[in-house]
């Protein structure tokens, strides 16, 4: 047993005054984008936002370890009592072979820190495969449903998402426990897991400072921030904005999200899209800085998100923090976020018709958005407080232990 675990069959101090080591297994986006050249470790917004609150939390230690098929530049420390450490794995040791190459440069460096948890970060890719077969207590969060977003989209034998389904199933059954970010994970998730428990993902710090209230006049600007996918439908938003354009009514629709158009959907979007932006209605962004999300949020007036599947919706809730009007798909954890918030319209994943008729009355009202959505949202998606979350999850874990 590690220190910790020795220490929770002993009298003396609570876990929470002890010392404790925490790895999280996430990816560097470097990797995953082949951005090699860029000198700091780049992290998705969920896993982000709860390092951030991890640095406010004193007698725990953080380590952060990411698997890259390249050297790149990495500095020792994200934080006081955050490091980072990126493994080099060669590109026979990755998906093709089971990410064995990936587990096995993980275990090293994880009995090197012996630590008293192991986390990984989603079943996407290599990280909560990794925690699992670490051999030290672990658990994971689900932050995308690969077994249902296999089922639903993409049934082809052999394809990436069939193998990430069948080591989502994996995994599930070997760790100790899963971080669910909304009910709707949880139910997907419990049938497959020993243990769930319900997080939500934490909103990063740059989207819960003061909200701008003051909005540019004149044409509205709505935006639209995701992988352009068959799951995050902006072609079926760029067919709505094309129809209320045509009508008369004036706004523009911004895109932000990475976009392939090898794939069919990528290369309709593609088409669609240089038409829209011909016509003065559509702008679109491959990626924006953390720092550029925020001022665009701040001189938008709304948010479309209308996914067909969703784990949690982290974007609607940092929409939703900057005082934005939403109009969304009741779907995943897109409710969890919207309860009790104002401005908030949500429609079956099917009613095109009916968010084409509610976006209609909005821009005819004179485009209002929420005032009070922040404050709602920033009470319940603070870092620290996610973080506090995970911590009293770990000691309960090595509790048992």
């Amino acid at each position: 047993m590690n220190r910790l675990s020795d220490c929770a069959l002993c009298s003396g101090p609570s876990l929470a005054e002890k010392f404790m080591r925490i790895i999280q297994l996430t990816t560097d986006n470097r990797e995953a984008f082949r951005l090699y050249d860029k000198a700091q470790p780049w992290f998705g917004a969920a896993p982000e936002a709860l390092l951030q609150g991890f640095a406010t939390l004193p007698g725990i230690e953080v380590h952060v370890i990411s698997c890259a098929q390249r050297r790149m530049q990495a500095p020792d420390k994200l934080a006081k009592n955050i490091w980072f450490h990126s493994l080099l794995v060669k590109k026979s040791g990755w998906l093709r072979t089971g990410y064995q190459g990936c587990i096995r440069a993980v275990r090293s460096k994880v009995r090197e820190l012996q630590p008293d948890v192991v986390h990984g970060q989603g079943t996407e890719r290599d990280c909560a495969l990794c925690a699992t077969l670490s051999s030290f207590p672990n658990v994971v969060t689900i932050h995308g449903n690969m077994v249902e977003i296999y089922r639903l989209y993409h049934r082809t034998l052999g394809s990436y998402y069939w193998f990430a389904a069948n080591l989502e199933n994996l995994t599930l059954r070997m760790t100790s426990g899963v971080f669910c970010n909304s009910a709707y994970t949880e139910n997907l998730v419990r049938p497959r897991a020993k243990r769930t428990w319900r997080v939500p993902n934490a909103i990063r710090e740059a989207f819960l400072s003061n909200a701008t209230e003051a909005r540019p006049e004149g044409t509205p600007l709505i935006v639209n921030v995701g992988v352009i996918s068959e799951r995050k439908r902006q072609v079926q938003i760029l067919e709505i904005a094309d129809e209320l354009f045509r009508r008369g009514y004036r706004f523009v629709v911004h895109f932000v999200g990475s976009l392939d158009e090898r794939s069919p959907y990528g290369r309709l979007f593609g088409e669609r899209l240089r038409v829209a932006q011909a016509s003065g209605y559509a702008k679109f962004a491959w990626h924006l800085e953390v720092q550029h999300l925020v001022q665009l949020f701040d001189s938008a007036h709304a948010m479309i998100h209308f996914p067909s599947e969703e784990a949690f919706g982290l974007v609607v809730a940092e929409a939703l923090a900057r005082n934005l009007k939403l109009f969304g798909s009741r779907v995943g954890g897109i409710p969890d976020i919207a309860n009790g918030v104002e401005g908030v319209d949500l429609f079956e994943s099917g009613d095109v018709g009916e968010l084409s008729q509610a976006l209609q009355k909005w821009l005819e009202k004179g485009f209002p958005r929420p005032k009070s959505a922040a404050d709602a949202i920033r009470s319940r998606y603070r870092p620290a407080t996610v973080a506090a979350q995970h911590v009293e999850i770990y000691q309960q874990i090595l509790q048992k232990r």
